[in-house]
């Protein structure tokens, strides 16, 4: 069937039965994230002027007829069911920021309990100089999976476009894979941390000095 071909094209790389956790640890790099946040400049925020989700495209984007949120949902998810349009209908999420299990099913009224984090808000990395990146390279940004995971809703919602300094996930263990995220994808980007923002980076990777970044 063509949509299982996709899927299984896109994610050939990714364990879409392991629990987030589980596949981010089996794909870091040699890096070590307080090395690389000492690489990142250390700046104040830039205004926010013209920032519009639009500036990072419209919305998701699509490989090969499937859409980015897709494409997420069936990486992070355990048990997925998808429909002949590359949809994920059902499955099982082990949530990285709240450590609950949640079990998801497409609808109107039940889709949202799952939704795709851009673990570097789009506004924060607009002030932090994606408003110097070309539209194409946003737009790229944007739909990274280096820079998206399938997340509890109210979380993302909670967390909305706040950095390290101003909010972290509620689940600690997972703490230390998300601020590396966060600082793999502003180093790809070119993008840059203030100075609270570092410090709170810091203090995390202060009990895991040995956390690797991610590199998918």
């Amino acid at each position: 069937m063509l949509t299982g071909f996709v899927i299984a094209t896109i994610i050939s790389t990714t364990e879409s039965s392991a629990p987030p956790a589980v596949a981010i640890n089996a794909q870091s790099s040699g890096t070590l994230a307080l090395d690389a946040l000492s690489t990142l400049p250390v700046k104040g925020r830039a205004p926010k002027t013209d920032y519009s989700r639009d500036q990072f495209g419209a919305g998701w984007a699509t490989t090969l007829g499937c859409d980015t949120r897709n494409i997420i949902l069936n990486r992070d998810l355990s048990g997925v069911v998808i429909d002949e349009k590359c949809n994920v209908i059902s499955g099982t999420l082990n949530d990285p920021y709240t450590g609950k299990m949640i079990s998801f099913k497409r609808g109107s009224g039940t889709s949202d309990d799952v939704q795709i984090d851009h673990v570097v808000a789009l506004s924060d990395a607009w002030q932090k100089g994606a408003q110097q990146l070309s539209h194409d390279t946003r737009v790229l940004l944007a739909n990274d999976p280096l820079e998206l995971l399938a997340v509890d809703g109210p979380a993302n919602q909670e967390k909305s476009d706040g950095d390290a300094a101003s909010w972290l996930p509620s689940y600690k263990p997972f703490r230390c894979q998300y601020v590396a995220r966060q600082i793999a994808v502003k180093q790809k980007y070119s993008l840059w941390v203030t100075d609270s923002e570092a410090t709170a980076m810091r203090t995390v990777l202060s009990g895991c000095s040995m956390q690797a970044l991610p590199i998918k």
